[in-house]
């Protein structure tokens, strides 16, 4: 037998709890997500001919960040539910579509924790399928959509009220602006006092915009936004927009594209919770539409690509006439304006707050985030009417 020598042994040793019958051969890191450590583990059978419907040969292994989900048995528990309710409905399609599934230690929990008292979980993984930082084609954006409105439609027929709400305000926007209001006015004095001086002194040409200039334009761009970050929320406190289940991270690289180019899964369901359509499908098309992805460091150059957008709405609204109704309609356009803006403030709030929610590689990342998003929402109103018109076409024809 030999192991990974890249493994750290730990590692090991926490994923063979959920190796029932098999022994754990390597353990690596998986994906780009700025929350949980994520790890893909390969297992080999004990035997020959022996094998475990709950040990496949591969399988995904995560800590939960506890910082971030407060309460990470229930996390675990949404997707038992999410799981028990698919499987309870027997939803039929007529092609593939995966939902990851939690697998169980060799006691039979859904869980392990670890001699610190973390959260460590299996998860099943999703063979033959790639995930894409940024959407590669219109064919691509259209598949983006469609995955989106298949995964509303199987959990449409669940009670949100059976989901936990583990991240209480996630995508409440006004809340956000409330967080970076107070982060806004701790910076001022603290943080910042020496950058002036410095930034000046050290701007170049290939950096011509200092840190200050840049902190100052996003604080401009949320001031002058700050009174519509109300939208969506008081929708839902006058009964236009009702609470359902929601993914709640739906951004293009969560969903996974099979071999043939069809969307096969919606992965990373820790943020499946009680919430308004709205978001998962502004946060989908702000991801998708950015061909140069959020982690780019050219945020002047960002924009939004209607086309992306108007192949990625043909995609959700062909499949989702059963569960939209007509107020969902009239929010669209909101909803996909608001969450680049809500991600932009979000990112920018922790940037203030010394980098305490968002991975980050280096001290102006969550700047650069910011930055990007906010240039994002800046293109998305400059093409408010066109995007508006592909929405009243697209309803008209489904």
């Amino acid at each position: 037998m030999s192991v990974d020598i890249a493994t750290p042994f730990p590692l090991i040793n926490i994923a063979q709890q959920f190796a029932h019958h098999g022994i754990v051969m390597s353990v690596n890191p998986l994906g780009s997500g700025n929350i949980n450590s994520t790890f893909l583990v390969k297992v080999r059978p004990a035997a020959i001919g022996l094998a475990s419907s709950t040990t496949p040969a591969k399988f995904v292994l995560q800590r939960i960040n506890a910082q971030v989900f407060r309460q990470p048995r229930l996390v675990i528990q949404n997707m038992v539910v999410l799981s028990e309710h698919l499987k309870a409905q027997g939803a039929s399609l007529d092609r593939r579509w995966e939902i990851p599934t939690i697998l169980p230690t060799q006691s039979g929990e859904n869980y392990w924790r670890d001699s610190t008292g973390e959260y460590w979980r299996a998860i099943s993984f999703i063979e033959n399928a790639q995930t894409l930082e940024t959407v590669q084609s219109l064919a691509h954006a259209e598949e983006v959509g469609s995955g989106l409105a298949m995964f509303h439609s199987l959990i449409s027929t669940l009670d949100p009220n059976d989901l936990a709400d583990t991240l209480e305000g996630f995508h409440i926007t006004p809340n956000y602006l409330a967080d970076y209001q107070r982060s806004h006015s701790k910076a001022k004095d603290l943080k910042f006092k020496d950058l002036k001086a410095k930034d000046l002194t050290n701007a170049t040409h290939l950096d011509p915009i200092t840190e200050i200039e840049q902190r100052q334009y996003c604080s401009n761009f949320i001031a002058q936004r700050q009174s519509w970050a109300h939208v969506l929320e008081d929708a839902k406190a006058s009964g236009q927009l009702q609470l359902r289940p929601i993914h709640g991270d739906p951004k293009i690289n969560n969903i996974l594209i099979g071999q043939n180019g069809q969307a096969v899964s919606l992965i990373d369901l820790d943020t499946l919770k009680p919430g308004l359509i709205h978001y998962d499908i502004g946060d989908c098309l702000r991801s998708g539409c950015n061909r140069l992805g959020e982690e780019t460091e050219d945020w002047q150059n960002v924009v939004f690509d209607i086309d992306l957008a108007k192949a990625i709405l043909r995609g959700y609204l062909s499949l989702a006439s059963d569960f939209l109704t007509e107020p969902d309609y009239d929010y669209l356009y909101d909803s996909i304006r608001l969450l680049a803006f809500e991600l932009g403030l979000r990112f920018f709030t922790d940037y203030l707050a010394g980098d305490i929610y968002f991975k980050v590689k280096h001290r102006r990342h969550n700047l650069t985030r910011a930055l990007v998003q906010f240039k994002l929402a800046e293109s998305i109103e400059q093409q408010a009417d066109q995007l508006k018109g592909i929405i009243q076409e697209l309803r008209a024809n489904t």
